[in-house]
C-alpha cells in the first residue's frame, strides 16, 4: 500500500493554538482570506448587537429614571407602614413622620400647647435640626370639617405664597393623624400683644400697629385678586394675625379659608368665623365672598386702634355696647376720637388713627356691595380715595339716623345696642 502525503497551508496564527514541535513541517503562516473575512464579519455583527444592546440598555434607564423622577414629584407621600396615602398635588412640601413631630413636641405635651382653634391645637416643637416650629394637630379629623379643614390648608398653601401669609413648612398623615407644620413665630400673634401681655412686656406702639395694617391688607390682597382661585379667609382677626421677628405681620390659619370660582359665590350650610368678626349676610345667608373678608379686616382695624375684643362684655359695665363695631360708631358720632384709641399708646399720630378708622368703618358696612376690594382699601389707607368715600359714608349715615328718629323707639336691651340697623344682624345670634 503507498502512503500518500498531503501539505495542507494552514495557518494557526492569532488561534492561540501552539504548533507540535515534533512535527517535521513548521507551522505555516499562510492565510485562509475566506476563512478570515467570515471571522471579522461575525465580530463585527457581535459589536454591533452589543452596542445595540447596551444603547437600548441606557435608554431604558433614562426613561425609567425620568418617569421615576417626575413620578415622584407628584407622587403620594406616605409615612411608615400603615400610614395613609393623601395625595398632594400642589407644590413641593415636606413630609414628616409621626416620631419625628412626637419627638419635636416632647409627645405633643400640654406644656407645649401655644394656641387652640376650632381644628385642633397648636404646639411649640424643635426639630432634630435645632428648627422651631408650631405643630398644629387636627382633632377629630374624620369629621367633615375637620378632614377638608386639612386637605385645604395643604393645598391652599401651594398656590399661596406671599411675605404677609404663614408659610406651611410641611405635613403629617397617619391613619389617626392630621397635622401641620409651620414656622415658629416668635413674636406670637397680634391679639397677644393687644390684650394678652404678661407684667413687664412691651406692647405694641403705633409705628407697629400701622405697619400691621398694611401688611394684612396687602396679604388679604393677594389672596384676592391674585390668586387664582380666588382665596377667602374667613376668619381674619388680630388673634390670627402673627408677628415675625421683625414684627411684619403675617396671616396665619387658613383651617377656615375656602377656594372660590371667579364666577360664583360660594354658598356654604356652615358658617365659619369668630363671632365679632362675622359679616352680617354671612352670618344670616350662609354666602362668603371677598367682601367677607373686607368685614373681619375692617373689625381687626378697630382691634389695632382699640386694643379691644370685638365682643367684650365687660363694656357693659362702663353702660357701652358689647360689639366693638357699635361702640366705635357711638364715639366716632359723638367725636370723642381720642376714647377710641388704646390707653396703652403712649404717643400716636391722631390724624393716621382717624384715618384708621374712617378705613376700617367703610370695610364695615351692612351691605357688601358698599365696603371696598383689598386693593382699594390698601389705597385709601395711603389717603388716596379716602375723602371722597368718607364723604359718601357720612351722607349716608346721616340719611339711615334720621329714618331711625322717626321709628318707635319700644326696643328691647339688645335692639338699643346700636343705632345702625345693620350691625342688629351681629347682636341677634348671641
Amino acid at each position: 500500500m503507498a502512503c500518500y502525503q498531503h501539505h495542507y497551508s494552514v495557518s494557526f496564527t492569532g488561534t492561540h493554538l501552539t504548533c507540535d514541535p515534533s512535527l517535521k513541517q513548521h507551522c505555516s503562516s499562510s492565510p485562509l482570506p475566506v476563512s478570515t473575512r467570515k471571522s471579522k464579519l461575525g465580530v463585527v455583527i457581535i459589536s454591533a448587537s452589543c452596542g445595540a444592546f447596551l444603547l437600548l440598555s441606557l435608554g431604558a434607564m433614562f426613561a425609567y429614571r425620568y418617569h421615576y423622577v417626575h413620578k415622584f414629584k407628584r407622587d403620594v407621600f406616605v409615612d411608615v407602614s400603615g400610614e395613609d396615602d393623601l395625595k398632594v398635588i400642589f407644590g413641593q412640601l415636606r413630609r414628616f413622620s409621626l416620631r419625628e413631630l412626637q419627638l419635636a413636641t416632647d409627645n405633643f405635651s400640654e406644656s407645649s400647647i401655644i394656641g387652640q382653634g376650632g381644628f385642633g391645637k397648636v404646639y411649640r416643637g424643635v426639630l432634630l435640626d435645632n428648627t422651631k416650629v408650631a405643630v398644629k394637630r387636627l382633632l377629630d379629623y374624620h369629621s367633615p370639617g375637620g378632614e377638608a379643614a386639612f386637605l385645604r390648608e395643604v393645598q391652599l398653601i401651594s398656590v399661596a405664597v406671599h411675605r404677609n401669609l404663614l408659610r406651611l413648612i410641611g405635613f403629617c398623615t397617619t391613619s389617626s393623624e392630621r397635622i401641620l407644620v409651620y414656622p415658629f413665630m416668635q413674636n406670637l400673634s397680634v391679639a397677644y400683644h393687644l390684650r394678652d401681655l404678661i407684667p413687664g412686656e412691651k406692647g405694641l406702639d403705633w409705628p407697629t400697629r400701622k405697619r400691621v395694617a398694611f401688611g394684612a391688607a396687602h396679604g388679604l390682597e393677594y389672596l384676592h385678586e391674585h390668586c387664582n382661585p380666588k382665596i377667602i379667609h374667613r376668619d381674619l382677626k388680630a388673634a390670627n394675625i402673627l408677628l415675625d421677628e421683625n414684627f411684619e405681620a403675617v396671616i396665619g390659619d387658613f383651617g377656615l379659608a375656602k377656594l372660590v370660582d371667579t364666577k360664583m359665590t360660594h354658598v356654604t350650610t356652615q358658617v365659619r368665623g369668630t363671632m365679632g368678626h362675622i359679616a352680617p349676610e354671612y352670618l344670616s345667608t350662609g354666602k362668603s365672598s371677598e367682601k367677607t373678608d373686607v368685614f373681619g379686616y375692617g373689625i381687626t382695624l378697630l382691634e389695632l386702634v382699640t386694643g379691644q375684643r370685638a365682643i367684650d362684655f365687660h363694656r357693659l359695665e362702663e353702660e357701652e355696647d358689647v360689639i366693638l363695631l357699635d361702640h366705635i360708631k357711638k364715639l366716632q358720632r359723638e367725636h370723642r376720637l381720642e376714647d377710641i384709641m388704646d390707653k396703652n399708646l403712649k404717643t400716636c399720630d391722631p390724624r393716621e388713627v382717624e384715618t384708621i378708622v374712617q378705613v376700617a368703618l367703610l370695610c364695615t358696612q351692612g351691605l357688601p356691595e358698599d365696603r371696598p376690594r383689598m386693593a382699594e382699601v390698601v389705597r385709601m389707607l395711603q389717603g388716596v380715595g379716602l375723602a371722597e368715600r368718607w364723604a359718601k359714608w357720612e351722607k349716608l349715615e346721616e340719611e339711615r339716623s334720621q329714618e331711625f328718629s322717626l321709628m318707635p323707639h319700644n326696643f328691647n336691651w339688645a335692639d338699643e345696642s346700636t343705632h345702625d340697623p345693620e350691625a342688629m344682624h351681629l347682636s341677634k345670634p348671641r
